[in-house]
C-alpha cells in the first residue's frame, strides 16, 4: 500500500468510528477530488481568459475582475445592491486596497470606469462602470454563458433541474461547519492531539 493509499485508510476508518456511512465517505471524497480540481482549474481562470482575447478586450484578468467588482452584482458578491467605492472593490475582491486603487485608477484613465460623487454622501467618492467597461463586463459573461449553455444544453429539463436545485442545496455545506464542529468536538480535540508537536 502507498503512503497516500495509506492515509486514505486512515482517514475512511476515522469517518467509519464517527458512524459515517460508506456510501456518504464515497461521495466526501469524490466531491472533495472535484472540488480540488476544479480549485485548479479556476485558478487558471482559461474560460475568461479565453473570452478577453476571442473578444480582442485588452484587460488582463485582475484588470477584468476589478471592474466585476465595481459593477458588483449583489448575486455575486453576497451583499445588498449599493454604493461602490474602491475600499469596497478591495473587499470584495479580497486585495489591497493601495492595490485596488492603482487598478481602479488604471480602469478610469482607459474610459472603463469613472468616479462620481456619492448621491448618500457627497464628501464620499464612488466608482462606476463607464459604457464601454459594462459593455466588457456584458461580453464576457455572455460568452461565458454561451459556453455554459452549450454544454448544459446536452442535459434534459429535469436533469437540469435537479442538477441546479442540488447545487444550491449543497452551496450551504459550509454554513454547516460551525454545528458539525461543535458536534464533533471531542473528535476534532482528539485529531489536533494527534498532530500536537511536544515541547
Amino acid at each position: 500500500m502507498s503512503p497516500h493509499e495509506n492515509q486514505n485508510e486512515v482517514v475512511f476508518d476515522r469517518l467509519r468510528k464517527l458512524g459515517i456511512g460508506p456510501d456518504t465517505v464515497d461521495a466526501v471524497i469524490g466531491i472533495d477530488a472535484f472540488l480540488q480540481n476544479w480549485r485548479r482549474q479556476g485558478l487558471k481562470r482559461e474560460i475568461s481568459r479565453r473570452a478577453l482575447a476571442d473578444l480582442h478586450i485588452e484587460l488582463d484578468l485582475a484588470q477584468f475582475d476589478v471592474l466585476v467588482a465595481i459593477e458588483g452584482r449583489p448575486a455575486e458578491f453576497g451583499e445588498r445592491p449599493g454604493e461602490t467605492m474602491v475600499a469596497t472593490v478591495a473587499e470584495r475582491l479580497s486585495i489591497d486596497p493601495s492595490r485596488a486603487s492603482r487598478i481602479v485608477s488604471d480602469m478610469v484613465e482607459r474610459g472603463y470606469a469613472r468616479r462620481a460623487v456619492s448621491q448618500a454622501d457627497a464628501r464620499r467618492t464612488i466608482i462606476e462602470l463607464t459604457e464601454q467597461g459594462t459593455a466588457a463586463v456584458t461580453a464576457v459573461r455572455t460568452y461565458r454563458f454561451i459556453i455554459m449553455s452549450d454544454f448544459l444544453g446536452q442535459w434534459d429539463a429535469e436533469r437540469l433541474r435537479i442538477f441546479v436545485a442540488m447545487l444550491q442545496e449543497f452551496g450551504a455545506w459550509v454554513g454547516h461547519a460551525e454545528s458539525a464542529a461543535d458536534k464533533f468536538a471531542p473528535e476534532i480535540e482528539a485529531l489536533a492531539a494527534s498532530i500536537a508537536t511536544p515541547p
